[in-house]
Parts: structure tokens; sequence; C-alpha cells
């Protein structure tokens, strides 16, 4: 990608200004309710709880995706990368542990429901620490070895952001591709799969069905309606951070 503000070749001045206002708007949206997440995990007493820690680890996560998604907006919108190949690497580095953590994070949760629903006990807070712990290893694990020359960081097909660079087809990209999508896709995706399956069957044997979604979604936006805003006691956790009353209370206590 070259960086100067000539436009990326196959692509007119309307796609690049589309996409970086796309980007933004989504980076924007999902940085807020994220943020009011993290906000009322730290402000709110209830709310701090080894569940809760791993919601507030998929929001830290979607948070990074978000962030990542606002470097590229902002690169789309001056038409150009302006941050050189090192920047472009540590771009990549970034997104990927964000998005491989946030899949992870999704699953965690999934398991943690199952134990809640299915073992009638509460998750113990050095189970939650071990494996936000380990999500977050095994992210930044993952994420490191395109650096180290099992996979690639490139310029996407627009050059205003960098990621995996799904174009290669030798035999390098494709172990690593297929290696990494084993452990970080599809064993995730059977956590949340078989966490969902047996919480549903035990709740139809005690007669309090509740279907949740199959697939924990890694969209951050998506992500913080789902696991953050979905929750009442969250609910009442953001309220009690923004409303002044509840701000008063706070410093009362």
């Amino acid at each position: 990608m070259a960086e100067s503000g000539s436009l990326p070749t196959g692509f007119g001045e309307l796609e690049v200004l589309a996409v970086g206002m796309v980007l933004l708007v989504e980076a924007l949206t999902g940085l807020c309710l994220n943020s009011l997440t993290i906000l009322s995990f730290c402000k709110t007493p209830e709310l701090r709880t080894p569940t809760h820690l791993l919601v507030l680890s998929l929001a830290l996560a979607d948070s990074g995706i978000s962030l990542n998604a606002l470097v590229a907006a902002t690169s789309s919108l001056l038409r150009r990368w302006p941050y050189g190949s090192n920047g472009c690497q540590a771009h990549g580095f970034q997104g990927f542990v964000t998005a491989l953590a946030s899949i992870c994070s999704s699953a965690a949760i999934a398991w943690g429901r199952y134990h809640h629903y299915c073992s009638r006990s509460q998750l113990a807070w050095n189970t939650a620490i071990s494996l936000v712990i380990c999500v977050w290893l095994s992210s930044a694990f993952w994420a490191a070895l395109p650096l180290l020359g099992w996979g690639h960081y490139d310029y996407e097909p627009l050059g205003t952001c960098c990621t995996l660079d799904y174009s290669r087809g030798d035999r390098n990209f494709t172990s690593f591709l297929f290696t990494m999508a084993f452990f970080n896709f599809f064993m995730p995706l059977f956590i949340t799969f078989i966490s969902y399956r047996l919480m549903e069957q035990k709740l139809r044997k005690t007669g309090h069905l509740q279907v949740p979604a199959l697939v924990a979604k890694t969209v951050p936006t998506i992500n913080a309606i789902n696991y953050a805003l979905g929750s009442e006691m969250v609910h009442r956790g953001i309220w009690q951070c923004l409303s002044p009353q509840g701000s008063g209370l706070d410093r009362a206590r």
C-alpha cells in the first residue's frame, strides 16, 4: 500500500469514504456500549462477581476490536495508511488478539452460564480469573505467531488497515490458518454449543426452559447488547453510573 494520498487500485472515492464512515459508526457504537459495561462493573459492587468478570473480559476484547476499527476508519477517511509497515504489523496483532479474546470470552461465558444453571453454585473467583488469564494468554500467543513467521499480517485490499493475509495459499499460511481455526474457532464454538445444549436439557427437566442463543456473537455491538445490556443487574449498574442520584449515593457510601 503506497503511503500517499492516492486511492487504492480498484476503489473509487465514494467507496473508500463509505467504508470509512461505516467503520467509524461501528467503532464508536461498540466503544460506547462496551465502555458502559466496563464502567458499570468498576462502579457497581453488585456486578463485581466471578461471572461478570467473564463479561468484563468480553467487553474489554470488543473495545479493543472497536479501537482497531477506529484506526481503520481514520485511515480510510485519510485515504492512506499513515503508520508504516511496523504500524501495520502492530495493527494486525492488536486486532487479532482482541478478536480471538472475544471469541474465547464468549465461550467462557457460555461455560460459566452452564456452571451456574446446572450446578446451582456460584463460579469461584480463582476459576474465573484463571479462565480470563488463559483466554488472553492464548489469544496473545496465537496472534504473535504471524510476527514470528507462521502466518503473515498485511494490508487488506482497501489498503487502510491490516489483518491476516488471507490471499496467501502457501503451505505456511494454510497450516497456520487451519491449526488456528481449530483451537480458536471450532473449539470455542463446540464449548458454546455443548454448554447451552446441556443447559437447555437441564432447564427442560426442571420445567424452567429458557432457550439462549447457541452461538455467541463476536461483533462488539451485538456482544454488548447480548451479554451486558441484556442483564437486568447490568441495567441497574449502568443506570447507577449515569444517574446523578446514583453517583451521590456512591459518594455518600
